[in-house]
């Protein structure tokens, strides 16, 4: 057993393991992760937002082929990773270190989504020698009230199983989101029902470990970056977007006026194009 009695992932869901699932020991944990592309074009490190997995970026990554080689972790207490007794922002950044590091990426392009985003620039801001650049997809340098009005999802007691993944994604659904589907990558079949591969008690502790004023740590590191906005999400509002770009040389903004937060759900095409020309310019 590992972390906080979670499986280890010898004994992971039926299912749960997506098609060139790798496992790596780092800092004393397992972390999953899937690798897209072989040894051909970009190193890549993906990271998923809260209550996602790596292969969220499977879309990105078949767009990407042969430009970019990503390489996509379940963090910690997601997917098939080990779940932890610390979910801080210093323990996401020495996991994406380490990990690295391990697979000998560096310095690698670090593109992140949500919580995953500020993981990116936290880790370009305090090694700047594994970062070459940033994406960063739909999240600004202050989750806080008053800028952002609900920066934590209230999840607690949300369902974790259902006899089907239709039951379990209607189950959530009815919980207090309109559209499942982000959710839904972290289900898998076990034994006669589905459940969901991280604890809604961690995710709340994910969430709130997320929320601060990180201007700091966005303006600390001088690598190119990209961000891109989601015009209707409410996580990044708008005048923020334009004054992190405004306020980090190197900074370029995208928006997608019709996205959400998940915009690489939204407009995977045009997620495709932004990052492949910013991987362009780099070159």
């Amino acid at each position: 057993m590992n972390g906080r009695g979670s499986p280890s992932p010898t004994g992971v869901p039926h299912g749960a393991a997506a098609p060139g699932q790798l496992f790596a020991r780092v800092g004393g944990r397992t972390l999953s992760y899937v690798a897209f592309g072989g040894r051909r074009g970009t190193p890549v490190l993906a990271l998923h937002g809260t209550f996602g997995r790596g292969t969220v970026f499977t879309r990105l990554a078949r767009d990407l082929a042969g430009r970019a080689r990503i390489v996509a972790p379940d963090q910690r207490g997601h997917g098939l990773s080990d779940r932890a007794d610390d979910y801080g922002r210093d323990a996401f950044v020495a996991d994406a270190a380490a990990l690295l590091r391990e697979l000998d990426l560096a310095p690698a392009v670090v593109l992140g989504h949500s919580l995953g985003g500020i993981t990116a620039y936290q880790l370009a801001a305090r090694h700047p020698e594994l970062v070459s650049a940033l994406v960063v997809e739909d999240v600004g340098p202050l989750m806080r009230r008053p800028e952002i009005e609900n920066p934590v999802l209230d999840v607690r007691g949300w369902p974790r199983t259902g006899r089907t993944r239709d039951e379990l994604a209607r189950k959530i659904e009815a919980a207090g989101v309109p559209d499942s589907g982000y959710f839904m990558h972290s289900a898998a079949p076990d034994g006669d029902h589905w459940r969901l591969l991280f604890d809604w008690d961690d995710m709340m502790e994910v969430q709130e470990g997320g929320v601060g004023d990180w201007w700091p740590d966005w303006l600390a590191s001088t690598c190119p970056a990209l961000v891109l906005h989601g015009g209707a999400s409410p996580l990044l509002p708008a005048p923020l977007a334009r004054e992190m770009t405004r306020r980090r040389p190197g900074t370029r903004l995208v928006t997608f006026p019709t996205a959400g937060h998940w915009i690489h759900d939204d407009e995977p095409d045009g997620v495709a194009r932004a990052v492949s020309a910013f991987l362009d310019e780099l070159d």
